[in-house]
């Protein structure tokens, strides 16, 4: 079964004036029925495990996943069906829970940088540093936690100088072979308050909403105004974000699979080749075990 998904509709320009209202947070279904969905992200997922194996042998790039979105977008549901194929030796899932007495002690970038993948691996951040750039820019009781000094905590300058910091990285890391894919998972208000109430009607599902989840909800605008200006700004070619339509959870995850596939497929790599001394060894070991009863 095959089903072609234009991802470039999902893409974020460099420099681009985002406003959330003009994107869309459900399009068509890619899929005929749940069993051709299966299928479909079965496919996608097979795929994926096979060029993650020659990422890890070929041992020269890192892949880094980012996922923002509101609460109850579908992060970690999409991070659990579509890298459910790979091999967990390479693959590492970090979520980004409020920040604790040791990261206060450090710059906004701490975590990230001691989190992220080595070569020949995927890296999986579940929220991440984009939070500085968003929560903490709507919640400034955070920032304050930061123990900034005064002279850098100039609320017309300091969210512009954090967008030139994360760019900047981002920057630094792909010149050092990580790719990054950074995916916003985009829910309309609706489908939010659908889901939130799910988590309070079913007891499996208390424990994944707080009073936090609702006070955010109130913010709803806010939210939607940083993010775009958030995403706007920080989308480059080489770490660039996509606008996910996340009210269909399965189109949300063929989506995110097929830009990760896209891009593992763009990375110019192969499974090391062995050298002439390489290939006398093995012929030496070949020899031994064929003899050996």
């Amino acid at each position: 079964m095959r089903v072609t998904i234009d991802t470039s509709k999902f893409l974020v320009n460099p420099n681009s004036k985002i406003d959330l209202s003009q994107w869309r947070t459900e399009v068509p279904a890619f899929y005929q029925s749940k069993e051709s969905y299966l299928t479909l992200l079965d496919e996608s997922r097979q795929k994926i495990g096979a060029l993650q194996e020659v990422l890890y042998a070929h041992d020269r790039y890192a892949v880094l996943l980012i996922f923002q979105g509101m609460d109850s977008a579908g992060k970690g549901s999409a991070i659990k069906h579509v890298m459910s194929g790979i091999n967990p030796q390479g693959c590492q899932v970090l979520s980004f829970l409020a920040p604790g007495p040791e990261a206060l002690e450090h710059d906004f970038l701490w975590r990230a940088n001691k989190s992220l993948p080595e070569r020949g691996r995927i890296g999986i951040f579940d929220r991440s540093y984009y939070e500085e750039v968003v929560v903490v820019r709507i919640q400034p009781q955070l920032l304050e936690q930061q123990r900034i000094p005064a002279e850098f905590v100039d609320p017309k300058h300091i969210w512009q100088e954090r967008f030139s910091d994360i760019v900047n990285l981002e920057n630094y890391l792909h010149r050092n072979g990580t790719r990054i894919i950074k995916f916003f998972l985009h829910l309309s208000k609706k489908e939010q308050r659908k889901r939130l109430l799910a988590r309070i009607d079913e007891p499996s599902k208390n424990w994944k909403i707080t009073g936090a989840d609702i006070e955010a909800r109130r913010k709803w605008d806010d939210y939607q105004h940083a993010y775009g200006e958030c995403i706007g700004t920080t989308s480059t070619e080489i770490a660039p974000w996509f606008i996910v339509p996340a009210d269909d959870k399965r189109n949300t995850r063929l989506i995110v699979s097929s830009i990760l596939l896209e891009t593992l497929q763009s990375l110019k790599m192969d499974f090391p080749q062995s050298s002439d001394v390489r290939r006398a060894e093995l012929a030496r070991m070949q020899t031994y075990l064929k003899s050996d009863k």
